[in-house]
């Protein structure tokens, strides 16, 4: 990266450490903390998305991410340092066991997106039926830490969780980078394109498509974990199920699938949704902000396929290429002058 590109990185990067410090207002950074832990989940989700792999059973990842790491430390006693790494353990195995029969048989497509929709809801399901254990859909609370909130991984300063979700967020952008700079990028993107012809050419499809699954799963289930550490509360509804997944859906195609940083913009536009519907309408709006997620990925479908961040970043590509196309008048002289 030249020094002229890593410029604004590294002032960007200051006044994100920087800010919970000048301005520390305990909403806001709730707001913040919230907004850079889905970003995570939803960049775990663009993994797959941007090649095709549409998963609509991401919930599930998440649900067993939160309720796995709460569950150990309830019953267990097992800090969330082991029982994060478990979570993420068990988040993965089940993208194996789901995973490798679709690809294995080439259940793909919409037949793919149905078969983890089915994820989704099992998981959900599962939570909800063993209220003994997760409390069902009254939801599940964590127990409070009676010695060390390090060891416990509960924090009551929003300055510290928003450092904290700061790195998370930014963990999520350099997998993103890394595996955007692999060979396994332009192997996905031949599989996408036709599998025949990338099998025939030397990629393995099944293990290629199985790798960046197990990615996205490991990714979301430490998303939902971190939630959980952070509210010290989850519930069915929250951090599994469908509404989970097409919220993740939604999110990164508004915000931009092909783009880093696309479902970031996308978890502000979610967060900030929703957040404003509960502001103004209050319980009376509740489940409107899953309507408006519809309508809006349906319209941003439509019109506008690369997202937001997307869209405008190839307009602003198409525009500087325009102008290098177009020579300047001083460049090329003066017309000449019939004699």
């Amino acid at each position: 990266m030249s020094g002229r590109v890593a410029a604004p990185w590294a002032i960007a990067a200051i006044v994100l450490v920087a800010l919970p410090f000048v301005y520390s207002d305990p909403y806001h950074l709730h707001i913040l903390v919230l907004v850079l832990i889905w970003s995570f989940a939803y960049t775990s989700w663009s993994m797959m998305g941007r090649f095709g792999l549409v998963s609509l059973g991401h919930g599930g990842f998440m649900g067993v991410g939160a309720y796995v790491t709460a569950l150990l430390w309830n019953h267990a006693g097992l800090t969330p340092w082991i029982g994060i790494p478990i979570a993420m353990a068990c988040a993965g195995a089940l993208a194996l066991v789901v995973a490798y029969p679709c690809f294995r048989f080439r259940i793909t497509g919409h037949y793919f997106a149905l078969v983890t929709l089915a994820l989704s809801g099992i998981v959900l399901q599962v939570i909800t039926a063993t209220r003994d254990w997760t409390g069902g859909s009254l939801g599940y609370t964590p127990e409070r830490t009676k010695g060390s909130q390090l060891v416990a991984l509960q924090f009551d300063d929003k300055t510290v969780w928003y450092l904290i979700a700061l790195g998370v967020w930014a963990i999520g952008l350099v997998i993103w980078y890394r595996v955007d700079r692999s060979m396994g990028r332009y192997a996905m993107e031949a599989i996408s394109e036709d599998e025949d012809a990338a099998a025939a050419a030397g990629v393995n499809v099944t293990a290629e498509k199985l790798k960046i699954t197990v990615i996205s799963a490991l990714m979301t289930a430490f998303a939902g974990a971190m939630y959980c550490q952070y509210q010290m509360f989850i519930s069915p509804d929250t951090v599994s199920g469908i509404a989970v997944s097409l919220q993740m859906v939604f999110a990164v195609v508004v915000g931009g699938i092909y783009v880093a940083l696309g479902p970031t913009v996308g978890a502000v536009i979610t967060l900030l949704l929703a957040e404003s519907l509960r502001i103004f309408f209050g319980t009376g709006a509740v489940g409107w902000d899953n309507l408006v997620y519809g309508v809006l990925l349906v319209t941003f479908i439509i019109f506008l396929p690369k997202g937001i961040l997307g869209t405008l970043l190839e307009r602003r590509a198409r525009g500087g290429d325009a102008a290098r196309a177009t020579p300047s008048r001083a460049a090329v002289g003066s017309p000449a002058r019939p004699g």
